[in-house]
């Protein structure tokens, strides 16, 4: 797949692989996410070899990250989502989801899949909505698969 590169001021949004700063994902994920406390390295290390991902970096510093688990024909999953704290408030989220939402093999899918308890008015303006049928979603979910 080709790499998609955004670049405004010293902030650049990459799905470069080799840009990333896998250690500092690891660290936000396993300590501040509060969705994937504890993940194992390894863990987050196959997420990232297994997933289209936007590394969000300030002046070649990690700053941010999302992924994408997709087929790239009907369906994507949007996870792990975030930017420093010290670094909100400034529009970069809403960047790095533009770039997300305007990446070419992500267009015409029928359905996008996204959990989330922390920015419901982020990805609202991207059309996301609430289960309209929950009666029909099903999970198989262990909150605890990363506890020691």
């Amino acid at each position: 797949m080709k790499i998609i590169e955004h670049a405004f001021g010293d902030f650049l949004i990459t799905t470069d692989k080799t840009k990333l700063d896998v250690v500092a994902i690891h660290d936000f994920l396993s300590k501040h996410s509060g969705w994937s406390d504890n993940i194992p390295f390894d863990r987050v290390e196959t997420s990232i070899d297994n997933s289209l991902n936007f590394g969000l970096l300030h002046k070649d510093k990690q700053i941010g990250f999302a992924r994408i688990i997709s087929d790239f024909s009907t369906i994507a999953y949007l996870g792990d989502v975030y930017v420093l704290d010290e670094y909100r408030g400034q529009g970069l989220s809403k960047k790095l989801m533009d770039v997300i939402m305007g990446h070419p093999n992500l267009q015409g899918l029928r359905r996008w899949i996204l959990l989330t308890s922390t920015a419901d008015w982020l990805y609202e303006k991207y059309g996301f909505t609430r289960v309209s049928k929950p009666e029909v979603y099903m999970e198989l979910h262990n909150p605890n698969v990363y506890k020691v």
